[in-house]
């Protein structure tokens, strides 16, 4: 059993450090709204594990990999909707940098951060895949299989937390910078880019 849960703390731990969507998604929030705002969206992002552990637990998982049309359906919409935020960010980069005296709040609220982060994460169904071929096999034998694909996935959303707690306190040291209006924009539309990219990434992607 300790062989088995120090195996799977290490395997998620690598997964977690592994940068994707997420940690752009994470990383330009903090530098252009905050960290308060950079931590509704990382807790939104880390509970969209904790869901899908959930529901690969009660098989939507396996409906996934068993149906094209599903996962298809979920792709698809998962990578419109990464293609629509990076599209955004081109077209519409901020102008302003965030808390400028004098100026009207630009940033989005708290609730719109979580929301987006937590979106990114359940319309990606790679993580779907990934969990309902990667976290059978942690299981004990007998064991209650949702149970243990939720305290899994919970335990990979509290990693998740601990690193997006890292990035986002590491990003406060460049922020005085990185929040100038030019260089904010240029971010804005590199951060978009880089969301079109994962975009197609996913549309691309088989399973």
């Amino acid at each position: 059993m300790s062989a088995t849960l120090f195996s799977f703390l290490f395997a998620i731990t690598i997964l977690t450090l592994t940068p994707g969507f997420d940690t752009a998604l994470v990383l330009r929030t903090a530098i252009a709204q905050g960290w308060q705002r950079a931590c509704a969206t990382a807790l939104g992002v880390t509970l969209g594990c904790l869901l899908w552990g959930i529901a690969v637990g009660v098989g939507l998982g396996a409906l996934l990999m068993a149906s094209e049309i599903a996962y298809n359906l979920l792709k698809w919409v998962g990578a419109g909707w990464l293609f629509y935020l990076g599209v955004k960010l081109l077209l519409k980069p901020r102008q302003q940098p965030v808390e400028t005296p004098g100026q009207p709040a630009q940033q989005q609220g708290f609730l719109a951060c979580f929301s987006r982060g937590l979106m990114g994460n359940l319309l990606n169904p790679k993580v779907g895949v990934f969990y309902v071929t990667f976290l059978p096999q942690f299981i004990p034998a007998g064991a209650s299989v949702a149970l243990w694909c939720s305290l899994m996935a919970l335990a990979h959303m509290l990693l998740g937390l601990i690193w997006n707690a890292v990035l986002i306190g590491g990003s406060h040291y460049f922020a005085g910078h990185l929040r100038k209006p030019p260089v904010l924009k240029v971010m804005d539309r590199l951060t978009g880019c880089v969301f079109i990219g994962f975009a197609a990434k996913l549309a691309l992607s088989r399973r």
